[in-house]
């Protein structure tokens, strides 16, 4: 048991390094990220029971898109990445900035899930935690669930208030985890890469500095089109 032990913490701690150094991706897999957080976006636009309500998303100061993946024995590991997007002073949408996105989990667990999330953020503050390089999502900005269309007016007083409410849906089979934690955090080195730059997450998301490549226009033309 201290040996299955011994390899499961191994295991977790060499994912996770692994997921934190994109120095060396090639810029191909990169885009391909940034195509399957907008594939992602559009699946949950598309589907009327996970569609994001037209009034939540007019509120929005920020998006952030995560793909994950979680499985494990003992000890689990949701690996993944992400995007992270702003709506700027003038009401135009950023660049989208890859983030890395991941959980530790400590308990029983079988079987393996895949995750995808839409975190809808309603206030500037919250997009620029991710400054200091990660913050848990719901310990450094409270969340809640993202109601639907029905729900938006009767939850409304409630839901506008959090500064994350959250889409999430999942595939596979999961279950016993007992302790969590969850957090994102930037990813300066895929920035570098995937806007061959040498500006950082601020400086990509709030200025003017960087141009947008052709490979992530589509996805912000689809963010501005839906959260005008």
């Amino acid at each position: 048991m201290k040996k299955l032990l011994t390899l499961s913490l191994i295991a977790i701690l060499g994912a996770t390094s692994v997921r934190a150094d994109d120095s060396h991706t090639p810029r191909g897999d990169l885009v391909v990220r940034v195509e399957t957080c907008e594939a992602i976006l559009r699946e949950f636009m598309a589907n009327p029971t996970t569609a994001i309500p037209r009034s939540v998303l007019q509120n929005a100061r920020g998006l952030m898109i995560l793909s994950q993946f979680k499985a494990g024995f003992i000890f689990g590991v949701k690996g993944g990445y992400g995007v992270l997007m702003v709506k700027r002073p003038n009401g135009r949408w950023s660049l989208p900035v890859l983030i890395d996105a991941s959980e530790a989990s400590l308990g029983l667990q079988l079987g393996a899930k895949s995750v995808d999330t839409v975190c809808v953020l309603t206030d500037d503050a919250t997009p620029r935690l991710l400054f200091t390089n990660r913050f848990d999502i719901g310990v450094d900005a409270k969340a809640v669930a993202g109601p639907s269309s029905a729900e938006v007016e009767r939850e409304a007083q409630r839901i506008f208030v959090a500064p994350v409410l959250v889409y999430s849906k999942s595939v596979g089979l999961f279950a016993g985890a007992t302790v969590k934690a969850g957090h994102v955090q930037r990813n300066d080195k895929a920035n570098f890469t995937l806007y061959n730059t040498s500006y950082t997450m601020p400086e990509i998301l709030y200025s003017d500095w960087v141009t947008a490549p052709s490979e992530v226009q589509p996805l912000m033309a689809y963010v501005q089109q839906i959260a005008p």
